[in-house]
């Protein structure tokens, strides 16, 4: 059998549409969770009549609505009632970051919270392993869960569990034989074994409305003990529910995988459109998609939602299979390495990149008849494309002839910050680039209220007035949804802490998020120190870091030359009326915001071709420089 990483249901190889002849390497997802993500409407089979569909203690474990713990201790008190220290385990969704795309359906963390409960409570044995015990598991049944990190409750933060060699250890109580051995095999006084013996009669010797039998232990010895399960444990002892802001706050973070990608409905469609005619096409020719727009308005996660719609076509058989290469232009190693991670996603073998470039350009050109008989379209989504320019641009017009080949079968999605790089290339880069491109504008305040309002969906912790107020605050610097996210999780994370600062007596009011925590969040974010610093400084380091960010948002890149800066400084002054200081006060000027950490300089003799970075986020500056009351008109270049 094999089990859906998603939904943890159990399906026969042989049973599947179309069946599988063996288990696949890596994930794997049903029918059922593919059609639920890609928006479609599932029926699932119903029970046969008389019966009805029953969850298992595992999926109530998930749900939150049973819980697990790992048996400190055990004891008996004075009226015969036995008790265990329990030190509980959560599952991702009770954390404060939530559920994140890395974690396991079975996966749970140990915490620092610590209870008394009585034996009666528990229900039945469970496994809990450590991710190697986890991939050699085998034939444990249903209830194995993996444990990796440890959470602390207070603190809210994430410590890895050490590996510890459960050989060596000496048992306890989390020895499966505990649980399934009801005989004392170690030997002891005869005052113990008489005291172990009289209170195994008694205990036998009670009518239980319950069955099986489960291990405590006392002075390292087991013993049996009725009466399992028919005690809940009370909802204050262990109640980790989240709250709504608890819940906003996990799913306002960043790295949260939203559902739906509102309000890029149109550029979806034309990358669909882009992708389907590359593959359904009979010859399928390559062809070239550049994709340019300010950072945080989607560009990459758009494109990310479109390959996941698209296989669910392909899994439904209305469109013909293709591989799927992404990568990160930041992640590369060098621009050559390219190579390797490109033949690595289509063969699944780690070489050099120049045998993989030989390997790549004998595939595209069809010139290897192995690769020719057993070829799929490929498609390569390449992230932050501008860093793959290197001097004589050999990487971009390997990349971007491929494609150019007859029956290459390569479809390439080049993304990057700026608009035009394709004319600072050599025209015969430029040219296989071709005249197809996407441009992703910043959002505008309705859009970034759509977006925050989508991923609060069903959580109700925010007013309307404070989503609106961050929406038209972002909107106005940037309109950077990442942004937007940001100042309201911060937001969130302001009313919480107010709400658990309040008194007993009004623990049960309800707070929500106001405008009044927006705006302390954005106070925070846009009035930190270092624009402070750029707010009191010169006239000419503020036109400097104008001509910083004016270069940044031209281009695109995020670094640029002092020779580059130099001449768009000159351009500002003559422009405004303002007089040029000539290069080496320039120049002073330059080391002095390096000298303060708002410029990264690079490091050597101090000439035209230095580059300089901006230490900061570029809606920072423009934030502190926008209402300059000594240089109005900086905002037009901003």
């Amino acid at each position: 059998m094999i089990e859906c990483d998603e939904c943890l249901n159990g399906y026969h190889l042989k049973c599947l549409k179309p069946p599988l002849k063996e288990v696949p390497v890596g994930s794997w997802i049903c029918n059922y969770c593919d059609a639920t993500k890609s928006g479609k409407m599932v029926e699932f089979p119903e029970p046969p009549k008389g019966k009805k569909r029953a969850r298992t203690a595992r999926e109530k474990l998930i749900s939150s609505d049973l819980w697990a713990a790992h048996i400190e201790s055990l004891w008996k008190d004075v009226d015969g009632t036995y008790w265990f220290r329990a030190r509980w385990y959560v599952i991702p969704e009770e954390t404060s970051a939530g559920r994140q795309p890395h974690n396991l359906r079975r996966e749970l963390y140990l915490t620092n919270d610590f209870t008394d409960v009585e034996m009666e409570s528990v229900i039945r044995h469970c496994y809990v392993m450590s991710p190697k015990e986890f991939s050699n598991a085998d034939n444990e049944g249903d209830d194995v869960f993996l444990c990796e990190y440890e959470y602390n409750i207070h603190w809210h933060s994430f410590k890895r569990i050490a590996e510890i060699d459960n050989e060596d250890d000496g048992g306890g109580v989390d020895s499966h034989d505990d649980w399934n051995s009801c005989d004392d095999s170690d030997s002891g006084t005869e005052e113990d074994m008489e005291y172990d013996n009289e209170n195994r009669h008694r205990l036998l010797s009670r009518p239980s409305p319950a069955h099986p039998l489960a291990a405590n232990s006392r002075k390292g010895r087991i013993f049996g003990l009725q009466k399992i399960g028919t005690k809940t444990i009370p909802e204050h002892v262990r109640c980790r529910k989240q709250t709504d802001l608890e819940r906003a706050k996990g799913t306002l973070l960043l790295a949260t995988l939203p559902k739906s990608l509102p309000c890029r409905d149109k550029e979806m469609d034309e990358i669909t459109t882009f992708i389907k005619d590359g593959i359904c096409d009979e010859q399928c020719l390559g062809r070239c998609l550049y994709i340019h727009g300010v950072p945080g308005t989607g560009k990459t996660m758009s494109v990310l939602a479109v390959m996941r719609n698209l296989r669910s076509e392909v899994d439904a058989g209305r469109i013909r299979p293709y591989c799927f290469v992404e990568l990160n232009g930041l992640k590369l190693a060098s621009p050559e390495s390219v190579y390797s991670v490109i033949y690595e996603g289509l063969s699944g073998h780690k070489v050099g990149w120049k045998k993989a470039l030989n390997f790549l350009t004998e595939r595209f050109s069809g010139e290897n008849k192995c690769w020719k008989e057993d070829s799929k379209p490929c498609v390569l989504l390449i992230d932050e494309l501008d860093l793959l320019v290197t001097r004589n641009q050999s990487v971009l017009y390997n990349i971007l002839d491929w494609p150019t080949k007859p029956n290459s079968k390569f479809i390439v999605i080049g993304i990057a910050n700026t608009m035009d790089l394709p004319e600072k290339l050599l025209p015969r880069i430029s040219s296989r680039m071709g005249i197809q491109r996407l441009c992703f504008g910043p959002y505008n305040y309705q859009q970034l209220r759509e977006i925050i309002s989508s991923r609060l969906n069903g959580i109700d912790a925010f007013e309307e007035q404070a989503i609106e107020f961050a929406s038209r605050k972002v909107a106005a610097v940037s309109g950077d949804a990442r942004r937007a996210l940001e100042i309201c999780r911060r937001a969130a994370e302001i009313a919480d802490y107010r709400s658990k600062s309040m008194p007993p007596s009004n623990s049960d009011t309800a707070v929500f998020v106001g405008m009044g925590d927006v705006e302390a969040a954005i106070k925070e974010m846009f009035q930190a120190p270092h624009i402070q610093v750029i707010r009191s400084c010169s006239k000419l380091s503020k036109i400097f870091l104008a001509a910083m960010v004016h270069e940044l948002y031209k281009t695109g890149m995020g670094e640029t030359t002092f020779e580059k800066l130099a001449v768009t400084v000159s351009c500002f002054c003559s422009s405004n009326g303002e007089l040029f200081p000539g290069y080496d006060t320039l120049l002073k000027v330059g080391c002095k915001l390096g000298e303060c950490r708002i410029l990264l300089c690079e490091s050597g003799a101090k000439h035209k071709l230095q580059k300089l970075q901006l230490n900061y986020p570029s809606d920072d500056v423009t934030f502190a420089l926008k209402d300059s009351k000594d240089l109005p008109w900086l905002g037009k270049y901003l």
